[in-house]
This record gives structure tokens, sequence and C-alpha cells, in this order.
């Protein structure tokens, strides 16, 4: 279940493999983060299986899930991008993709047997993977003259915020990042100094290392 600041998603890669009737289904299980990366991961995929005839797919990013997509790549419509989205869903998680790779075996497997190598393949490789819980962060920005520079990083420290960037000048500038439920009482706190705006500037990306 997807709470308002915590997410599921995998820590690192992970593989799986499904076989029937000649045929071969190799599942690849990737955290990810951005549409971008998602075009990188199958790129590198279908160059590596360039011989293969298939790469379905799916992906769900965001900590709501908002951003999603199926890809069936030629096979029957429904049979492997759903129930490999399906996967994903069933165990709760995002910032996920995986990517099924068909080998033909030259047996037709039909609708469901298509349905369940697909979703066996999909299942195998997320077993295979850890599964970790992430914090939903928010980015702010605020500006403020230097006097209020002590009551700003006292309260920043307070309720543990991360500072990201900052410039000292005249006009002092800090983004930070907070735990989304935290998000509300640290601008409420920020806003009561004399001459600070506050503001929200993004959800916080996570990084691959």
């Amino acid at each position: 279940m997807l709470f308002d600041d915590t997410y599921q998603t995998i820590s690192t890669s992970s593989r799986g493999i499904y076989k029937e009737k000649g045929s071969k289904f190799i599942a690849h299980a990737f955290p990810v983060f951005s549409e971008d990366l998602v075009k990188e991961k199958l790129s590198a995929l279908r160059k590596e299986y360039h011989d293969a005839r298939h790469h379905c797919y799916a992906y769900c990013l965001g900590p709501d899930r908002s951003a999603w997509r199926i890809n069936d790549d030629g096979e029957p419509s429904g049979t492997a991008g759903k129930p490999i989205h399906g996967q994903i869903l069933s165990k709760d998680l995002t910032n996920v993709l995986i990517v099924v790779i068909r080998y033909f075996g030259g047996i037709k497997l039909g609708v469901p047997g298509l349905i369940n190598a697909y979703r066996t393949a999909a299942k195998d490789a997320l077993e295979n993977a850890e599964i970790v819980t992430r914090m939903v962060e928010e980015v702010y920005e605020t500006s403020f003259g230097y006097p209020a520079m002590n009551d700003v990083m006292r309260i920043l420290k307070e309720e543990n915020a991360a500072i990201m960037e900052q410039e000292f000048e005249n006009a002092c500038r800090i983004r930070f990042s907070i735990r989304r439920s935290s998000g509300t009482k640290i601008v409420s706190r920020l806003q009561k100094i004399q001459g600070i705006t506050t503001s929200f500037y993004e959800l916080k990306k996570e990084l691959l290392t």
C-alpha cells in the first residue's frame, strides 16, 4: 500500500526467467526514477538482446504511480505489458521498470499461455529483488535577508531539513528537502519570520549510485 510520504521500490536491478514449449522469457527489473532512465534501460536491452522477437515492458513512476505505461511490443493486446504491470501493482511497488524479452520457440502459446508466461517471468524478477521503503521528500526554496540567517538555520535544524543549495550574500537563498508530512509545518514556521519567502520547488528526485 502506498502512503503519502513513503513508497516501496526495489533497491537494485534483478533478473527472472520462464520457459514454456521452447520459448524463453527473460525478465529484467530496474529501479527507475524518470522516463529518460526508462528509455535508457530499454535501449540498452534492445542492443543486448537484438536477436529477440519481443521486448515487452511496463513501468510505474512517482510515489502515487501517476506516470505509468505498458507495451506489448507486437504480442497480442493485453498478453504482455498488462500482466507485467500487474506484478508491479501486486507488490505495491513504484519507480520500477520490468522488461521481459521473449525468444520464440516455434510453438504458439495462445493468449492464456502468453499471459501466464509474461506474468511468471516478471514475478520471478521481483522475487529476486530486494524491496525497500523510501521516503517521499519535498524540496523548498526560501529567500531572506542576512539578519534572519540564525532564525532560518535554527528552524531547518529543528525540523531535520536537509540543505541542498545555499547562497549567503546580502540576499540569502537556501534550497532544502524535507519529509512530505513535515512540509506544511516548516513552511508555516519560516513564514513567521519577517521578510522571508518560502515556496515549493519540486519533489525530491532519487539518485542512483
